[in-house]
């Protein structure tokens, strides 16, 4: 209802979504500039090393690769006292055991005053915090959040595919 309110009277309004500016420290070096990214789908996923749900990478990964305009980001993150000691060790483990090509960021603040500014934009203006490793969270081409999963949803379910489907060209 805010929504129609905003558009009927303020039709010029531009609803920008995720905030302008973000990025993340590459794992590799250098950083991820999420407004590189604006116009694609992005499927932003906080993972562990050490986590039960860490096949999933092989998941992301075919996702990555049957869906070359969606930008699949994995996400290390210590909070959940599963991951590797450093970024390097996390590359090394994420090469040997799952060849992995999608972009990943250095270890990452996910929860709590030290969350990185996009997954506190999530908390703020979505309600939206990991509770565990391999949360997903899919944001649209425009920047705003389509819809979040938890640690026990695929990233190849069915009700993922179909909302990476509606928001490819």
């Amino acid at each position: 209802m805010r929504m129609l309110f905003l558009l009927l009277f303020f039709p010029g309004a531009v609803f920008a979504g995720m905030p302008h500016g973000l990025h993340f420290a590459s794992v590799d070096g250098g950083e991820i500039a999420l407004d590189d990214l604006r116009g694609q789908p992005i499927l932003v996923v906080n993972t562990a090393s050490r986590c039960a749900f860490t096949g999933q990478y092989d998941d992301l990964q075919a996702l990555a690769d049957r869906y070359r305009d969606l930008v699949v980001l994995a996400v290390p993150s210590g909070d959940f006292r599963q991951e590797l000691a450093s970024g390097a060790e996390v590359a090394e483990f994420c090469a040997m055991n799952f060849d992995l090509t999608i972009p990943m960021t250095d270890i990452t603040a996910v929860t709590g005053t030290s969350a990185h500014p996009l997954y506190a934009w999530l908390r703020r203006d979505h309600g939206f915090t990991p509770t565990w490793n391999f949360n997903k969270v899919l944001i649209a081409p425009d920047g705003e959040l389509d819809a979040t999963w938890g640690p026990a949803v695929s990233p190849r379910s069915p009700e993922i595919i179909r909302r990476i489907e509606a928001l490819l060209p």
